[in-house]
């Protein structure tokens, strides 16, 4: 009787595994903008989903998730799980529905004028900043941090609760830099007081970059920058040294400066290109490693590449000169990008009229 034909080596049982290929430089270049199409045109992870509709930080739905506070079409949602176009998904009270929407998110400057808040609804009836901004279909406006009824400035609005969230998060420190008028001048002393720190009834507080800009008799203008966002720390730290702010304006938040020639209670929507530089950056807040990456360390300035602490390179100011909002961006111009770019050179022979002494 023949024998059998020996069959060739069997492959030990066990589940299938992918092909593993090596992530080419090329691969991983591209990697972000396949994670984009996944999220247009498929499924999307839920905690993304969430985080983009204002709800809090991806962290955060996480955990909300596995606390259980969370339903998809009325079934328990799980981490990692994705969610399609018609999806229904509640969390607690706030209902979320799922659109299949790839469009970067809305990114607004406003120009606060004194004698507004910060608030959709005020029992007192005061006007709120949320009356003069563009309406939406669908979604809200998110203020990225707040300013008193009594100060100007820039306020940014945006319809990703992930980059309000990157923004606003003490833990990331971005730069807000002031204009501010006082009373009186400081002295040595308290420059000194104020760059070290202060004590406030909530803790200590110091300002990064404390510069004088002139001023006319009694009004001094100085610029300051400091990185928190706790209510009204810049006015109490001038009254914790004895001097009384008379004047506040808010003129760069992070890497976004105030347009120049943007009027009080103005806003200008930024183009695709700036809403992405944005978001890049505020990528570079999360993964600093992302920053060093992308500029050598020889480009870094000394300090830089000496602290250990990597700083977020800032992209440059939008050369596109479109709309009215077009200018400058440089060390010394006095003017800057409706966008991104360097904090404006506040002079108090160059402010804009509306911070003009009267």
């Amino acid at each position: 009787m023949p024998r059998p034909k020996k069959s060739s080596p069997q492959r030990r049982s066990g589940p299938l595994r992918p092909k593993q290929t090596r992530r080419t430089p090329e691969a991983i270049a591209i990697q972000p903008a396949a994670d984009a199409a996944d999220g247009a045109n498929g499924p999307q992870k839920i905690h993304k989903v969430l985080a983009q509709a204002g709800l809090g930080s991806r962290r955060e739905m996480e955990t909300l998730i596995r606390e259980g506070k969370v339903r998809v079409n009325g079934e328990p949602a799980q981490v990692g799980m994705r969610v399609r176009a018609g999806d229904v998904i509640r969390v607690g009270r706030r209902q979320v529905t799922v659109r299949d929407d790839a469009k970067l998110p809305r990114v607004i400057l406003y120009h606060k004028p004194e004698g507004e808040i910060v608030s959709h609804d005020d029992p007192q009836g005061r006007p709120t900043v949320f009356e003069k901004l563009p309406a939406m279909r669908r979604g809200k406006w998110l203020a990225v941090g707040r300013l008193d009824y009594n100060t100007s400035g820039l306020l940014i609005f945006t319809t990703s609760g992930e980059l309000a969230n990157r923004l606003m998060h003490p833990r990331y420190e971005v730069e807000r830099e002031y204009a501010v008028r006082i009373i009186g001048k400081l002295p040595e002393d308290k420059v000194k007081d104020l760059t070290k720190g202060v004590r406030l009834e909530d803790g200590m507080a110091r300002f990064e970059e404390l510069e004088e800009r002139g001023g006319r008799g009694l009004n001094n203008w100085y610029r300051v920058v400091l990185r928190e966002g706790r209510n009204r720390v810049v006015r109490r730290m001038f009254d914790a040294v004895g001097y009384k702010v008379s004047r506040l304006m808010r003129v760069r938040f992070g890497v976004v400066s105030l347009p120049f020639g943007l009027r009080r209670g103005g806003w200008r929507e930024l183009e695709e290109d700036q809403t992405s530089r944005i978001l890049d950056w505020s990528e570079t807040l999360v993964h600093p490693e992302l920053a060093e990456a992308a500029e050598p360390p020889a480009a870094r300035p000394a300090a830089q590449r000496t602290s250990g602490k990597p700083v977020p390179s800032r992209p440059s100011a939008n050369r596109a000169g479109k709309g009215p909002g077009k200018g400058r961006s440089g060390a010394g111009t006095g003017r800057f990008s409706p966008a991104v770019g360097r904090a404006p050179e506040e002079k108090p022979d160059r402010r804009p009229r509306s911070s003009r002494a009267r």
